[in-house]
């Protein structure tokens, strides 16, 4: 994936209201931009640190957007660039299956994206990421992007407690119950992860269903990436482990 325009540098003031954040351009002038992250952005939204901006109004003429630019991408201390903008995952994930980076998806004739998924009198109702289809099947994709990292060095989801999570690995389940393969990926933007396991002290719950539905024919699948001011792409496997701490000991 390829950013154009170019991703434009600031430096983080604050981030409230979970979708806003104030910044500072490297020419002392300040914006409020938007933050395309529901998550608590954990280690990637503190105030001082250096992040990258998409102008969203670029080519766009009257789109009426409130606010110019969007946050894609922060700076670690220990200057990593992490994909933060989860409405880029499922982009993320197209590009690898198409290039034969995921070699796990490859090879299904045809793909849906947002296709209804689950309880059909559920308001609202879900909707899975990506349905692969060919004669010998359909396979189910739920995509979740990847931005926070425990001291050991592992990617971990989530950042933040979520309910929604569960449910759609509930979900999941339910599909690889009928026979359907039944995939939750972790699209992991940032080249410093050396592997990936749920976040079982931030949200215990998620992780525990996660390790559940695991054992009910869902396949887990991360995968992380490089991203630069320039473009971003997932280019290998990570190890997932989903064992309980305890169970490590």
């Amino acid at each position: 994936m390829q950013f154009d325009p170019p991703l434009i540098p600031a430096r983080l003031l604050r981030r409230y209201k979970r979708f806003l954040a104030d910044v500072e351009f490297p020419d002392g002038t300040h914006a409020t931009v938007h933050t395309p992250n529901t998550g608590s952005m954990r280690g990637c939204a503190e105030p001082g640190m250096r992040i990258w901006l998409r102008d969203a109004t670029a080519g766009q003429e009257g789109s009426g957007r409130k606010y110019r630019y969007s946050w894609d991408v922060s700076e670690t201390a220990g200057g990593v660039l992490v994909g933060v903008n989860t409405l880029l995952a499922n982009r993320l994930v197209e590009e690898a299956i198409d290039a034969g980076v995921i070699t796990e998806l490859g090879g299904y004739r045809q793909r849906r994206r947002e296709v209804p998924c689950g309880d059909p009198d559920a308001r609202p109702r879900s909707r899975i990421d990506l349905l692969l289809e060919d004669e010998a099947g359909r396979c189910f994709v739920e995509v979740k992007n990847v931005t926070a990292m425990a001291p050991n060095g592992r990617a971990i989801f989530p950042d933040a407690a979520t309910a929604r999570g569960r449910r759609h690995l509930h979900e999941l389940a339910a599909q690889a119950a009928q026979g359907h393969r039944a995939v939750m990926l972790f699209c992991v933007p940032r080249s410093d992860a050396a592997g990936f396991a749920p976040a079982w002290d931030i949200d215990p719950a998620y992780a525990e269903t996660l390790h559940a539905v695991a054992q009910q024919g869902v396949e887990i699948y991360a995968y992380k990436g490089e991203t630069t001011p320039r473009g971003s792409q997932l280019t290998v496997p990570l190890p997932v482990d989903l064992a309980a701490p305890a169970a490590r000991q």
